[in-house]
């Protein structure tokens, strides 16, 4: 299934052909063939954005930090 996305950004990528259609300039099959080739780009270059971020965030079982008991503070009031 294509991720809703995808088809934003293939959207965006095409959004040049659509605007030119607007001003009668290209006609339909172009727009839509445009749109038909940047949904498998923009697939590609959004996998290769989940891949690159995707280990971001996760601590991979590797402890937090050294765990710290409190102690209280002796202070002495002079």
């Amino acid at each position: 299934m294509i991720r809703p996305s995808v088809l934003l950004f293939a959207f965006l990528m095409s959004a040049p052909a659509l605007y030119r259609y607007v001003l009668n300039q290209v006609d339909t099959t172009e727009v839509l063939i445009r749109f038909v080739i940047a949904v498998p780009i923009a697939a590609l270059l959004l996998a290769g954005l989940r891949f690159v971020t995707a280990g971001y965030g996760r601590s991979e079982g590797k402890p937090e930090g050294i765990p710290v008991t409190p102690t209280p503070l002796d202070v002495h009031k002079a």
